[in-house]
């Protein structure tokens, strides 16, 4: 093995530990690439520059119904079941940093989804409301109330970039109701909170 592949091993091994422990905030994210751990069809890449470009910051999201593999989690912390999104693996809380440039992946091989953010909270509890305005077509501009990413196709990806700081509630469109419910945390240091298990199957 070389040592670029045995630094980058040891790398990958630190970051999945760190990240399995889950955290909502505070966290020292300046000047690294992290490769996450990643499902058979999706590889997710976090990237934070050096101090050279603080405010160049991307990062990615997978979706699909929890029950094609993300599963559901019910966070303790915001006292509310999540699923259908993850920065990892499983459904989880997701948490990045003021700036970020965030891509959203459809990982679905046949279903379309959305992003669609439907409310502004202060902290936990997330209330979701029962039946939101969900739109189907793009709103365009940042991560904020009201912002819509249009339908997604299977495999494809829309960008937003969380501009402000702040906690949100979002969903998708086509399967609020199915389990698509969850919450993002755009906060210095923010990272994603704990993962789901697996769906049965």
């Amino acid at each position: 093995m070389s040592r670029k592949l045995a630094a980058l091993s040891v790398a990958l091994a630190a970051f999945a530990l760190a990240a399995c422990a889950g955290r909502y905030g505070g966290g020292n994210t300046n000047g690294t690439t992290y490769v996450l751990p990643s499902m058979k069809d999706l590889a997710i890449t976090a990237t934070v520059p050096r101090d050279a470009q603080p405010d160049a910051k991307t990062g990615t999201v997978g979706e699909e119904l929890p029950s094609e593999g993300l599963g559901k989690i019910n966070d303790s912390f915001w006292q509310a079941t999540l699923g259908g999104y993850t920065q990892q693996q499983f459904s989880q809380a997701l948490g990045f940093p003021p700036k970020t440039k965030i891509t959203i992946k459809n990982l679905s091989a046949n279903i379309h989804h959305t992003f669609d953010v439907v409310k502004k909270i202060k902290g936990p509890p997330a209330q979701f409301p029962t039946s939101p305005s969900l739109p189907v077509t793009a709103s365009g501009g940042p991560l904020k109330v009201g912002y819509a990413s249009g339908s997604i196709n299977p495999g494809s990806s829309v960008s937003v970039v969380a501009s402000k700081a702040g906690i949100y509630l979002f969903g998708c469109a086509f399967h609020y109701h199915s389990g698509m419910q969850d919450v993002i945390v755009i906060k210095a240091g923010a990272t994603p909170g704990p993962q789901a298990t697996a769906p049965a199957r």
